[in-house]
């Protein structure tokens, strides 16, 4: 008995020690490899009681937005010779216009109004987006030019079409390709006199549809004061024609937002000069047109106004245009489309399945009556609702 007692506390130690050694083994395998170690893009908080982490949402949208990119569709109008595709090379440093990505160097611009589109994938710091340039060449090249916006209104409408198309199917895509054109440059030949009837009559028509930024093209032909007295006589036939371009006044979301568009309105149109051709200057290298009388910086904000557009067109509104195009443009086209589509729909007795009325007592021909007054009277309450 002494011998197996011995044994038995033998095995209880040995046990023991194996319970503790997996004990100390599973302690240490909890502890982190690295204890100073954080997920990047998140903040210590550990003394901080009240700590929530709401604003961890900030960090999670980013993640999101990085890993889908984003859309943006420009579209550029205006007639020929006004340095339409050397402005969008300017403003994403990138060969990205039409022109200049033409397998045929010596193709002629056709002078019938042809719309076309070239999309490019842009990266820059990690930020992936996909630009489209929507070009169209023949515009106002026209001895008569008379309802020459009706193709390009025709194309917008189109892309709103082809969206509203896929939003309304029952298996529709997680993520609609977005084709809606968010912007539309216009660009105003430097006359320094005042808008074409054309000029009118473009702007007063696409900017129900679309945002519109007008731009004087090469505005370096233009003495100062030749420039600001144009842009002021364009900023008055704008509001004497009732045409809203973007930065429209009634969609400031606050007083913040107010006060950063007026000062943008105040200078439109932007009188931009485009080139991507680079110097130096002061041992720095610039954007820029050289002439005998020295080198015109595109970036210089005392030279042109190219800064401010470009700002406003990438660097602070983007957002916004892309939120008006889909909240405001978008969403008139969609309200229209399906109010005509229900104002289409009629029903015809003949197509109807033939059902025996149940009469619930009263004379069959007024239990009829009811029930046909009942689907009118809904019918017509469904289409008013709508």
């Amino acid at each position: 008995m002494t011998k197996l007692g011995h044994l038995v506390n033998k095995s209880m130690d040995t046990l023991g020690s194996e319970v503790s050694l997996c004990h100390i083994s599973m302690s240490e395998s909890t502890k982190p490899l690295h204890p100073n170690s954080q997920a990047k893009g998140e903040k210590s908080h550990g003394g901080d009681f009240s700590y929530v982490g709401i604003d961890a949402i900030l960090e999670q949208m980013r993640r999101k937005a990085m890993k889908q990119g984003f859309e943006l569709n420009i579209m550029v109008v205006g007639q020929s010779g006004l340095g339409k595709s050397t402005l969008m090379n300017t403003l994403f440093k990138s060969k990205v216009s039409r022109k200049s990505v033409q397998p045929n160097l010596e193709e002629r611009i056709p002078k019938t109004i042809e719309i076309k589109s070239i999309s490019h994938d842009i990266e820059e710091k990690g930020v992936r987006m996909k630009l489209t340039v929507i070009d169209t060449p023949g515009f106002g090249d026209q001895i008569n030019n008379e309802n020459c916006w009706q193709p390009l209104m025709r194309f917008i409408n189109d892309q709103y079409e082809a969206y509203l198309q896929e939003e309304i199917n029952i298996n529709r895509k997680k993520r609609i390709p977005d084709s809606r054109v968010h912007c539309c440059i216009y660009f105003i030949p430097p006359t320094g006199h005042c808008l074409r009837p054309i000029d009118v009559e473009f702007m007063r028509r696409l900017s129900k549809v679309v945002n519109i930024v007008p731009v004087i093209a090469k505005a370096d032909t233009l003495t100062l004061e030749e420039r600001d007295y144009f842009k002021q006589t364009i900023r008055e036939e704008l509001r004497a024609n009732g045409i809203d371009v973007y930065p429209q006044k009634e969609f400031d979301d606050d007083a913040e937002d107010r006060l950063i568009n007026d000062k943008i309105r105040e200078m439109i149109p932007f009188a931009v000069v485009g080139s991507d051709q680079e110097y130096q200057v002061n041992g720095k290298r610039i954007l820029g047109r050289k002439t005998k009388w020295g080198t015109i910086e595109v970036e210089n904000s005392t030279h042109c106004e190219f800064a401010h557009l470009r700002d406003l067109l990438i660097r602070t509104h983007m957002q916004n245009i892309k939120d008006i195009t889909g909240s405001i443009h978008y969403e008139m086209y969609r309200v229209r489309r399906l109010n005509e589509s229900n104002a289409n729909i009629s029903f015809e007795p003949s197509d109807l399945p033939t059902v025996e009325p149940k009469t619930n007592g009263l004379p069959e021909e007024l239990s009829s009556s009811l029930q046909t007054n009942g689907v009118t009277s809904q019918h017509k309450a469904l289409t008013h609702e709508m």
